[in-house]
């Protein structure tokens, strides 16, 4: 699939919002198959060799890019509401954050809601990071990266591992972050017109198959409403028509008022998760190229 400009990704996205998000007839098993396209969004990265991981009981890939450092790691978990998607259909997007850095990825295929609802994948990103660090591999030299509900479980996963007593990594890249399982966001209604993928109404449906019997305002499922002193640097990604705006502008302000180091950037006439057309999309590659930028010195790269 070639997504070369704005418009085509807005068309992709309306044809997927039709077929899957917003059709009632659509199961929980068609909205999975259907939402293993976003791989084919993305180009297949070069010189990437690719295995299957046990992370800490955690399926998982392990993308080595050519001539990579080896001790330092991209854990990266994917979106998809927490009900779908896979390590599989991001793959190739993780693994060209992975090259472009110059590190491994371990790709993350957490338990899904609702057979697995919260906090199944909070804790399940949290021993992952945990396997990481019994292998030898250095806190400093580890980020996490993630999109959509990924980008919420990075935050969650982050707020968790400093409460159960383990050392921040380097760094955290959120890309469109869902943060607020409630979506007061004014933008859900602001951006309505604008973001094909993901209305008010979708997230609606998706929060109570994940949060099963918790509380919407559970701060690892809902990361804008945790106490957020103490965690890692974050660099937030997200498009400006996105009605999950807010949820990265509100949580990097909360960030930045518990004395987080937070840089954000918010990329004009981008929808959600536009870095997922990576080798199509120039914004797309111009956004994993300023993750690289940012992520290699605190990496120590």
């Amino acid at each position: 699939m070639s997504i070369r400009t704005p418009q085509d990704l807005r068309d992709a996205y309306r044809k997927f919002n039709e077929k899957v998000l917003s059709n009632p007839s659509a199961t929980l098993a068609d909205m999975r198959a259907d939402a293993e396209v976003f791989a084919e969004m993305t180009t297949e990265p070069t010189a990437v060799a690719t295995e299957t991981v046990n992370a800490g009981g955690v399926p998982a890939l392990m993308l080595t890019p050519e001539h990579c450092k080896s001790d330092r790691v991209l854990q990266y978990t994917h979106g998809g509401g927490y009900v779908f998607c896979s390590a599989a259909s991001h793959r190739r997007l993780a693994g060209h954050i992975a090259k472009a850095i110059g590190c491994r990825a371990l790709v993350l295929d957490y338990r899904l809601a609702p057979e697995h609802p919260h906090p199944a994948p909070v804790n399940d990103a949290v021993a992952a990071y945990r396997w990481l660090l019994a292998q030898g591999i250095q806190p400093q030299h580890i980020a996490f990266s993630g999109d959509s509900a990924g980008g919420g479980l990075v935050l969650g996963a982050l707020v968790k591992a400093r409460d159960e007593g383990l050392p921040q990594p380097a760094g955290a890249v959120p890309l469109s972050p869902w943060t607020d399982m409630e979506a007061t966001g004014e933008s859900m209604l602001t951006r309505a017109a604008l973001d094909m993928c993901v209305q008010k109404v979708g997230i609606q449906q998706l929060a109570p198959m994940f949060l099963g019997t918790n509380s919407s305002r559970d701060p690892y499922a809902s990361p804008y409403y945790a106490d957020l002193r103490g965690i890692a640097p974050l660099y937030i990604q997200v498009g400006d028509e996105e009605t999950l705006l807010d949820d990265s502008v509100r949580l990097a302000h909360r960030a930045l008022d518990a004395g987080v180091e937070v840089k954000l950037e918010i990329y004009p006439e981008m929808q959600h998760i536009f870095q997922i057309c990576a080798g199509n999309l120039p914004q797309a590659d111009l956004a994993i190229s300023r993750i690289a930028a940012w992520l290699q010195p605190k990496l120590g790269l």
